[in-house]
């Protein structure tokens, strides 16, 4: 995909969580923008950052992005359905997406990836496992939202820096990937541009054009029902499903 974005396509749980909201499980990612492009029916995203809490209305249409840190909770309100597009492709796949669990467990490497990980397939038992994991999400995602409604930055702070020991010895392997994706296609560009100065375009003699459809279809995603594109350099399933 182009400049190593990965593409993917959710339709938003409708399970009711604690506080009778409809929705996905809230995470965030270290080190990845993500954006929604809504192409059907109505929701939100919830979101928690330095700049406090919001609530973003979705609707088709519309198109919000979220930077590295930011906690956000994808709301159904009607047959929500998005594009996501994600940067550096293959990163979230390789951890750089948290859940917002509880503390007790975000501390526990074992307990969290135990909480995070869903049985292969789609089956009934993928998606108890997948609304169980929403809720866990949900619960701590609650009291970092209280507090920083209330003007405490603390629990959402120490949420990041929790996240941020988590993942952390699974960052020699994430350059790796970063350095065979993003960084290769930006140096790629670059030299084509030299090539265009020096006169010599012979790159366009690889010109070709590429058509896909989704490879897996209904997935369980952090936010919802997940179509995918076993494709390179597109986003594959996540690790933990």
């Amino acid at each position: 995909m182009p400049g190593a974005v990965g593409l993917s396509h959710l339709s938003a749980y409708d399970w009711e969580a604690a506080d009778g909201v409809c929705g996905g499980s809230p995470h965030l990612h270290l080190v990845c923008t993500e954006a929604y492009v809504v192409t059907g029916g109505r929701g939100a995203v919830q979101t928690l950052s330095p700049d406090g809490y919001r609530d973003i209305p979705l609707e088709p249409g519309s198109v919000a992005w979220f930077t590295p840190g930011t906690v956000h909770r994808m709301v159904q309100g009607g047959e929500l359905r998005i594009t996501v597009l994600m940067q550096n492709s293959g990163l979230p796949e390789a951890g750089d997406a948290v859940f917002t669990f509880p503390p007790e467990v975000l501390t526990d490497p074992e307990r969290y990836t135990a909480a995070a990980t869903l049985p292969p397939g789609t089956g009934e038992d993928v998606a108890a496992a997948a609304w169980r994991r929403r809720d866990l999400a949900v619960e701590g995602y609650l009291v970092l939202r209280e507090a920083l409604v209330a003007g405490d930055t603390g629990p959402y702070r120490e949420f990041q820096r929790s996240a941020a020991r988590l993942v952390r010895e699974k960052v020699p392997a994430w350059r790796e990937l970063w350095r065979a994706g993003a960084l290769a296609t930006a140096e790629r560009t670059g030299e084509q541009l030299d090539a265009l100065a020096a006169g010599e375009p012979a790159y366009l003699g690889e010109a070709t054009a590429h058509a896909a459809v989704p490879t897996r279809l209904g997935g369980y995603g952090m936010c919802g029902r997940r179509d995918e594109y076993g494709l390179p350099g597109t986003t594959p399933p996540y690790a933990e499903e």
